[in-house]
């Protein structure tokens, strides 16, 4: 993979992958400051929840699972020090939909963490990642009723 940022003014870069999209950063900057991008670290942590999100319901469409509406959030809380790396994860699967198994979101969740998603399994690597689940039944009108939620786990290795 291949990736450049060019430099525009300030602190704004303008970064550009071999996909050939383009994307705008900047510093992270003091409160009430305007930005002209999001800061890298807010890329990692997009970046993070696009991965697992993108194998996420790609399983699940795989297990012809019914979803409806699907987000998957990212909380990463950031040391005080410098260099302010992630200290942990909390990512939250919201899968809403038509009987939706909680047994397929557990393996698509299992799946992501453990074999497709590169990012999360890296990530993982250097900071503890929590990741709960929440399934929603479709009741229609933009109405849904909490089925049931979670928390996986992976099952240690003997």
């Amino acid at each position: 993979m291949k990736v450049a940022v060019h430099w525009k003014e300030k602190t704004v870069f303008t970064g550009l992958s071999e996909s050939g999209f383009p994307v705008q950063m900047d510093a992270e900057l003091a409160p009430g400051e305007t930005a002209g991008g999001a800061c890298p670290m807010e890329f990692i942590a997009l970046g993070l929840a696009g991965c697992t999100a993108m194998e996420v319901i790609s399983i699940l469409q795989k297990t012809r699972q019914q979803v409806t509406q699907f987000e998957v959030r990212v909380e990463a809380p950031r040391s005080e020090d410098h260099p302010r790396v992630f200290t942990s994860a909390l990512i939250t699967y919201l899968v809403t939909g038509k009987n939706v198994e909680e047994s397929s979101v557990l393996r698509a969740i299992e799946l992501s963490a453990t074999k497709y998603c590169p990012a999360q399994f890296m990530l993982a690597q250097v900071f503890p990642m929590d990741l709960h689940y929440e399934i929603y039944e479709d009741e229609g009108s933009g109405n849904r009723r909490l089925t049931s939620q979670g928390i996986w786990q992976e099952l240690p290795t003997e």
